[in-house]
């Protein structure tokens, strides 16, 4: 029976590089895949991995029908055996909706990649309503970690090296930015501290010190 499945983890912990391998494995079993991706680290409708390995994808725009997209691909001649979606959080509850109806109408496998949970800790609405709908949940057995070594949880945005908690839900960024937005990799201890890598070097703090001014 063809599944919804969501592959879910923190940033860095090789979502996108599992999206990637299926896509190949597949494709090399002579199975055509869709790919839609929102907002790639590599730009407007492509998938890519921190490993270096990109390729072509279909943007999911916002208000996009990812049902009906897939459906006049169809009737034009055009083949697809299974679906890829990469940085699925980002997606709407309805297109995650969307998502169920492909599997359940057009028989078809879909994969959905992406993490659970916001900079604050919150869940992203696409995220939400996978965890709702999917058939099955997938937690990636890469473990991302903590620059404290311990295992990381927590996806945290950084501005300038400094942690924040207030801002726009999705902003686009990497784990090694180049500018001055970017995100980083937390256990749960060292995310309620608010204590980033750049921060512990800075203040040569003991993970054990609590850090003040932060209630």
């Amino acid at each position: 029976m063809p599944e919804l499945v969501f592959f879910s983890g923190t940033m860095d912990c090789g979502k996108s590089t599992l999206a990637l391998q299926i896509t190949h494995n597949r494709s090399a079993r002579g199975l055509v895949g869709v790919i839609f991706t929102r907002d790639d680290r590599a730009g407007e409708g492509k998938l890519s991995s921190r490993l270096g390995l990109v390729t072509e994808a279909v943007e999911a725009s916002e208000g996009m029908d990812l049902y009906a997209y897939l459906v006049d691909c169809l009737s034009k001649g055009g083949k697809a055996d299974y679906v890829i979606v990469d940085e699925a959080q980002f997606l709407a509850a309805d297109q995650i909706d969307q998502l169920a109806r492909i599997v359940d109408d057009l028989e078809m496998d879909v994969f959905a990649f992406g993490i659970t949970t916001d900079f604050r800790t919150k869940l992203f609405p696409g995220s939400q309503r996978l965890i709702e709908l999917a058939d099955r949940i997938e937690q990636l057995q890469v473990e991302a970690l903590c620059w404290c070594g311990a295992r990381a949880t927590h996806n945290a945005r950084t501005i300038d090296g400094e942690m924040v908690v207030e801002g726009a839900q999705v902003v686009v960024g990497d784990v090694s930015p180049a500018g001055e937005t970017g995100y980083e990799v937390l256990c749960r201890r060292h995310h309620r501290r608010r204590m980033t890598s750049g921060s512990a070097q800075a203040g040569a703090l003991s993970p054990d010190v609590l850090p003040v001014n932060h209630a």
